[in-house]
């Protein structure tokens, strides 16, 4: 038989809360994505894989947090520990490809278009593939149509919040990439769970797999761990909140002293040759009077 599904249990906590924590992944993702474009001299795989992990974190932790406010009358849920880690392992992969085409091949045409793409299915491959680590006395059954709208959701918002991101003109900017990211990740959810119908078996077998308090509650500190080791490199790199470039790096020249670089790079006129007149030949011979 068909049964409710209710996706607010606990009132409109669980939505804002699982937002909140989407825009907060957003936001230090990509902010560490397009720091080598605001810092010179910065370590570009590095942060990108940084970026990529921040905004994979939230996407998951938003989910399952989300999930904490899923019920279904007539029957409890599990989830399998095995697919709920896959399923994070997802999101690390492909929301890293696409901020990787970006970060190396810039946020215009080709690039942003397909590491937009590839990280809107990254978003949307997390939701369902964590929607079938629930174990329960029932079958799910999705509408065609409102998934599809879901994947185009998480594409297109994706794709404008990598733009938004790459244009690097300031904290107002970086604000708006990230309610976009955020708006991107529970759009697709709930777009997601309105798809969803659930035919209860009523069979009162015992549900497989670890209830959402045992296990989600454990595995959601690595994400947050790693979302306030971003936020501690973000704080205290203010140039990446405000966007700002740093300083153009010295020139390095063999066997020139540092300093004397620096005088030299802040002082161009000096390595310039003084213009000269011409030059006048006085005769050695004495002039007739």
């Amino acid at each position: 038989m068909q049964s409710t599904v209710d996706g607010f249990s606990y009132g409109m906590v669980t939505p804002v809360v699982a937002f909140l924590m989407a825009c907060l992944g957003g936001a230090l993702g990509l902010r560490c994505a397009t720091r080598p474009l605001v810092v010179t001299r910065s370590w570009r795989p590095g942060w990108l894989a940084l970026g990529a992990a921040a905004i994979a974190s939230g996407i998951w932790t938003m989910h399952f947090i989300a999930m904490t406010g899923f019920t279904i009358e007539g029957t409890p849920i599990h989830y399998d520990r095995v697919t709920t880690l896959a399923s994070l392992g997802v999101a690390l992969v492909m929301v890293g490809i696409g901020i990787f085409i970006v970060g190396y091949r810039g946020a215009t045409g080709t690039p942003l278009f397909t590491g937009g793409t590839i990280t809107g299915l990254g978003i949307a491959s997390m939701h369902y593939l964590g929607m079938a680590s629930m174990s329960l006395d029932g079958t799910l059954e999705y509408d065609t149509l409102t998934v599809a709208a879901s994947v185009a959701i998480a594409m297109v918002a994706a794709t404008a919040a990598l733009w938004a991101a790459g244009q690097v003109r300031g904290f107002l900017w970086s604000v708006g990439a990230s309610l976009v990211m955020g708006l991107a990740v529970t759009g697709m959810h709930y777009t997601g769970m309105a798809a969803l119908e659930v035919h209860v078996h009523g069979t009162a077998a015992p549900v497989e797999g670890e209830s959402a308090a045992s296990l989600l509650a454990p595995m959601m500190l690595g994400p947050i761990a790693l979302l306030v080791l971003a936020g501690v490199v973000v704080i205290f790199d203010p140039l990446m909140i405000m966007g700002r470039s740093g300083p153009a790096p010295a020139e390095h020249k063999p066997g020139v002293p540092a300093h004397h670089r620096h005088q030299h790079s802040s002082s161009p006129n000096r390595l310039r040759p003084r213009a000269r007149g011409p030059v006048e030949h006085r005769s050695r011979t004495p002039q007739k009077r």
